[in-house]
């Protein structure tokens, strides 16, 4: 179970020379901790406030309030109780439009903390032996979500995409994640269609299996950071203070990742295994503060869907999201880092195993082993394996091991995965990961020959 501190209404402003900050964040959703969970602990943000005092005569105080999901971060923004928050791309838009009802109360789009390309911050999952094995059938069964959440949406696609009616073809459970959760290991619901970081948390902890890997989608995912519009106008320099302090902390991601994972992991209670899963080189979530197009096009995809279900009536999206902040914080290198997609934290070295060099993302891997504070890169899945192999025949433990699925390159636990055996395929290419027992199987089915093999299996045979 993940535990989140209720958190006490804010008020920004302050008294006299001391102005207070109040920040929303999410604690436990990972794609946010440049802006929230990592960045606290960091202390980024007050040595930012700490030298804009030196110039401005002002005392800086930061008022951080937790919450499990983005809808009350935009009810407190509405109230004026909170200035800066962070959330995911639904939930960002559902805020602009309600912010946009009234002159007082609008908010702004400043920057994206992290995203993923195909839509994999987003799954599907069920209890370990469900006898749900594929998305069509849930026909007729219970599905916890949060309503109105990026999950939502993908639990709507995704039984779009088998064929079903999404508006008959399953009863919604509108929950909290970690109502979802205790609902799932009590069987009220067949499967939980939650974000980042919930999928790894239950699947690492053996209390769930992916049934669903929103990656399938192709479709991005992102969390942003909004800012109230008066806040931002009386106090334009705190915003840049932030998002300077955002930047510092998504750099030390990228060249700290295990480091960072762990400080997540401390503060939230999570897993650090789990945190590495979404935060490490090449993770699920790539953090990068930089609007780029395709995130910000996506949003736009997004917009009929949310006012389908009616949580959004309408939204303008040109003034809700504004880039100016985030490229004056950043400067001369906004342009180069808007421009590229690709991941600035990748696994690199040489791989013992198979005794060749890590060259390839789509096929490198990492394991982590019990008592390391560093991890082992893999060329390839079989690479990987081989290295398992011989750590446990000489006694080592694995702590986790990482490898991207084979066909959508979702980052996953070795341990977690469906796996392929294709004898015909090079010696250190026969074994294909993937995170869903459906996607396994279609790829077999199209592919004479090959054949699903036990995780256990194919570390002894690999």
């Amino acid at each position: 179970m993940l535990a989140v501190p209720s958190a006490a209404a804010g008020c920004s402003g302050g008294s006299g020379n001391t102005v207070t900050v109040v920040i929303g964040y999410q604690p436990n959703t990972i794609d946010t901790v440049n802006a929230g969970t990592l960045l606290r602990s960091l202390g980024y943000f007050e040595q930012q406030l700490h030298q804009l005092g030196r110039t401005t005569g002002k005392k800086y105080t930061v008022d951080w309030e937790a919450y499990d999901t983005g809808a009350p971060i935009t009810t407190q923004m509405i109230a004026g109780k909170i200035d800066i928050g962070s959330m995911g791309d639904y939930p960002l838009l559902i805020n602009g439009a309600k912010a946009q009802t009234g002159a007082s109360t609008a908010t702004t789009m400043i920057a994206t903390t992290g995203y993923n390309l195909r839509g994999s911050l987003n799954m599907i999952v069920v209890k370990p032996g469900s006898s749900v094995q594929s998305v069509a059938q849930l026909a007729g069964r219970n599905v916890s979500t949060s309503v109105g959440s990026a999950a939502d949406g993908t639990l709507v696609q995704a039984l779009r995409q088998a064929g079903l009616d999404p508006a008959n073809a399953v009863h919604v459970v509108n929950q909290q994640p970690s109502v979802g959760s205790s609902a799932l290991q009590a069987g009220s619901v067949a499967a939980l269609s939650q974000f980042i970081a919930w999928p790894g948390q239950l699947v690492f902890s053996g209390q769930a299996q992916v049934l669903y890997d929103g990656g399938a989608l192709n479709v991005p995912t992102l969390h942003g950071v909004v800012v109230r519009n008066a806040f931002a106008k009386s106090h334009s320099d705190i915003v840049e203070a932030f998002l300077r302090a955002e930047i510092q902390a998504t750099q030390y991601i990228w060249n700290h990742p295990l480091q960072a994972a762990q400080s997540v992991a401390s503060a939230t209670g999570l897993a650090p295994e789990v945190v590495y899963l979404y935060n490490g080189p090449d993770g699920i979530a790539t953090f990068d503060p930089t609007l780029k197009p395709q995130l910000t096009s996506a949003m736009r995809q997004d917009v009929p869907f949310l006012s389908s279900i009616g949580v959004l009536n309408s939204i303008n999206l040109n003034s809700f999201i504004d880039s100016s902040y985030v490229q004056k914080a950043y400067g001369t290198g906004y342009a180069a880092q808007l421009s590229s997609t690709t991941n600035p934290s990748t696994i690199t070295g040489t791989d013992s195993a198979c005794g060749i060099p890590v060259t390839d993302q789509a096929t490198a891997g990492e394991v982590w082993l019990q008592g390391e504070d560093s991890t082992h890169p893999a060329a390839t899945p079989t690479c990987l394996l081989r290295f398992i192999r011989t750590a446990q025949a000489e006694g080592q433990k694995v702590r986790a091991a990482y490898v991207p699925d084979a066909q959508i390159g979702t980052r996953w636990f070795a341990e977690d995965d469906i796996w392929v055996l294709d004898p015909s395929a090079a010696a250190n290419d026969r074994y294909l990961p993937f995170t869903t027992r459906s996607a396994a199987a279609s790829y077999v089915s199209a592919h004479p020959g090959t054949s699903i093999v036990s995780y256990t299996d194919a570390v002894a045979l690999a």
